[in-house]
């Protein structure tokens, strides 16, 4: 009897000093988890950097079987909230402050990495055979490769989860190991509760819209300049049109790698209207935009901005986009 309690003390020591899940085992939870929930709902705080300007989201994330996707982007800075919706009909980019969203024939969010979904980030752990993975001091770790088309200098992500194999944090780093996007979970819910038109564009527009007034934001003072352009590229041209509800300055860039950029006021509409667009959603700092192989489009602090050119490529109008986002300057 008492070697029968002795060997079971040595096995519960033996079991004890063992680690409970293994990489393997970690994998096949988190897969079972999510075959296994219908839907899922995540809240948190995205944090974006750009060289010394950071902009910081709050994230709700919302899927449903099959292809229903509903994510709410609020910028903490100006509570400015835009949202990517997915049902039957298409991927939307909604903007209840205008009243109007882009209409797109997508296979979002599908078709590269996205840091706030649970079905990308743990598609990324299954795809790469590279994986690293760790043993934290509380929980768990991996690392694996990102597929960002439109922004080709993340190179990579470190996912790390609670001891209970909850996802807790994303951090995405550039070639350098230069940290550009952190996702914080605050809480996870696999057992939602949803209304049956959670899901439906009109619904969501008139939920945002209830505390949002109709208004135009007035004529802005000056062109805003791009602080960065191609070498061997300058303006050559700036033309000013009035409009009834404001003014449209479109400025023209020649030389090697020339391009247009067209900026406006951004005007509510009176009616909610949807626009038809090709081309994929685009997170570009503050805000939700439309990206195509030849043009990035998107609004900021009461200016719609629209940039295209014939011989630029995505990263190169990223670039010029992103060099934008600062107070009015001297050409």
């Amino acid at each position: 009897m008492f070697k029968k309690i002795l060997c079971l003390v040595i096995m519960v020591v033996m079991l004890s000093g063992c680690d409970k899940y293994s990489e393997k085992s970690i994998v096949k939870e988190l897969n079972k988890k999510l075959d296994k929930a219908s839907a899922y709902k995540l809240e948190g705080d995205l944090e974006i950097t750009n060289n010394d300007d950071v902009y910081n989201y709050e994230i709700v994330a919302s899927f449903k079987k099959d292809n229903y996707y509903r994510i709410e982007l609020t910028n903490k800075a100006n509570s400015h909230t835009q949202v990517i919706l997915k049902n039957d009909s298409g991927v939307y980019i909604l903007t209840p402050s205008l009243n109007k969203s882009f209409k797109f024939q997508s296979d979002w969010p599908y078709s590269n990495s996205q840091i706030y979904l649970l079905n990308a980030l743990i598609n990324d752990i299954n795809k790469d055979e590279k994986r690293q993975f760790a043993k934290e001091e509380n929980g768990y770790s991996f690392i694996t490769s990102v597929n960002y088309p439109n922004n080709r200098n993340l190179s990579k992500q470190k996912i790390e989860l609670n001891n209970n194999l909850k996802i807790k944090k994303v951090t995405v780093y550039d070639k350098n190991d230069v940290i550009c996007m952190k996702m914080n979970f605050e809480k996870i819910d696999y057992t939602p509760n949803f209304k049956k038109d959670y899901f439906d564009l009109n619904t969501v527009m008139d939920e945002k819209n209830d505390n949002i007034e109709a208004k135009q934001t007035g004529n802005f003072d000056e062109a805003i300049y791009p602080l960065f352009l191609p070498s061997g590229t300058k303006l050559v041209d700036e033309e000013k049109i009035k409009k009834d509800d404001g003014e449209r300055v479109i400025m023209t860039f020649d030389g090697e790698k020339p391009f247009l950029l067209v900026e406006e006021n951004a005007t509510s509409m009176e009616e909610f209207t949807i626009i038809p667009t090709y081309g994929e959603p685009y997170r570009l700092m503050d805000s939700l935009g439309v990206m195509t192989d030849n043009s990035l489009s998107w609004e900021s602090n009461g200016i719609e901005y629209y940039l295209v050119s014939d011989v630029l490529n995505q990263d190169e109008l990223i670039e010029i986009a992103q060099s934008i986002y600062s107070l009015p300057t001297m050409k």
